[in-house]
């Protein structure tokens, strides 16, 4: 499948070596204002080249909106968004067109279609989240007329995790980092990983604020579900935590629960969801990314044909998908609430009679 949401529906389409990345989005409301500016920073913020801590692959990533607009606003019609690729390097992929790199796609993408497109990974390539992005830019433009706020950071590389979080300091952190005091130590860890032609791990973290209560569509199409589902869909993604995450099955109940008091919440355990609906409180997401399978160690391999071989890999890679990832995840958690936003508008009758009286 390459479309998810409900009201607000996207589409993607593009390979990391074909012509372009495009997107379709199809749902969002008209009269809204487009700030051409805001989603071409958006998509910069994923953009690779920039240090020496993401890969060399340089793309201009300049947006052409082909529809969905006119004189600065939506029109509620279908947005048509294409990014041409410019910087392909076809020719690094020749030695392995063969091959399966260990722990990519490419070895499934094979055996489920019987055809391969091995400049890149091609459909399979992170390159195509560049879509996302885009798409999670015009969702941002929507929240932002109800003042919700989407933030992300690198809260954890290798192990070594931030202790202090400020958002505000990620935006200006060559990796992202959500604390200065922590950045050096994680820098040093990805440079490592890379100058032992190796790559490392690392874990996001997302947060929501403004969001009203009600969003989520109980039960199978849970807003906590929703977040499990999209985000475990973006390239190497393994796990996703929200709220207390894991070490809830560690404690007691006692211990986990959110008290209430007339003001607010006493605690945020939940991450801001109950039974699969924002309560108010801050949604609070971490996501982990597995080191890139892209690396230039030898490895074992089979080809094709089943045939035992060593990988040596060329080409231009992350040292660390988590840096740029966190970005992507975050544009993914913008168009999660922009859909389970409008989905909401129409689960009371009183909020319908608003509209129609």
């Amino acid at each position: 499948m390459n479309t998810f949401g409900e009201r607000l529906r996207i589409s993607t389409f593009g390979e990391s070596h074909g012509s372009g990345i495009g997107c379709i989005i199809d749902g969002m409301p008209s009269n809204i204002k487009v700030d051409l500016d805001f989603i071409q920073h958006e998509i910069d913020r994923r953009k690779g080249g920039l240090n020496l801590y993401s890969t060399q692959r340089k793309e201009s990533d300049t947006i052409e909106i082909l529809s969905g607009v006119f004189e600065g606003y939506t029109t509620g019609t279908p947005i048509g968004i294409f990014i041409k690729n410019n910087n392909t390097k076809s020719s690094d992929y020749d030695d392995i067109k063969d091959l399966f790199r260990p722990s990519h796609a490419d070895f499934t993408y094979f055996y489920k279609y019987d055809i391969r497109d091995y400049r890149g990974g091609g459909r399979s390539s992170a390159r195509e989240s560049v879509a996302r992005v885009a798409s999670g830019a015009f969702a941002k433009l929507l929240l932002n007329e109800f003042n919700i706020k989407i933030k992300s950071g690198i809260y954890s590389i290798g192990g070594c995790e931030c202790k202090n979080i400020d958002f505000d300091y990620a935006l200006k952190s060559d990796i992202k980092s959500l604390d200065i005091d922590t950045e050096q130590e994680q820098k040093e860890l990805i440079s490592k990983a890379k100058k032992n032609h190796d790559s490392i791990g690392g874990v996001a973290l997302l947060c929501a604020s403004n969001v009203p209560i009600g969003l989520g569509e109980p039960l199978y199409y849970k807003l906590d579900s929703a977040i499990g589902n999209l985000m475990l869909g973006l390239n190497g993604v393994k796990a996703v935590e929200i709220g207390n995450g894991i070490e809830s099955s560690k404690i007691f109940g006692s211990q986990n629960n959110d008290e209430i008091t007339k003001n607010a919440f006493l605690s945020n355990n939940s991450g801001g969801i109950l039974g699969g609906i924002s309560n108010g409180d801050e949604i609070i997401i971490k996501v982990h990314f597995k080191p890139t399978p892209s690396i230039f160690k030898p490895q074992k391999t089979i080809s094709t044909t089943n045939e035992e071989r060593i990988l040596n890999l060329k080409g231009r890679h992350d040292p660390c998908i988590a840096v740029r990832g966190s970005v992507v995840a975050e544009s993914m958690l913008a168009l999660i609430i922009a859909d389970m936003l409008l989905l909401n508008a129409s689960s009371n009758i009183k909020y319908l009679k608003k509209i129609y009286k």
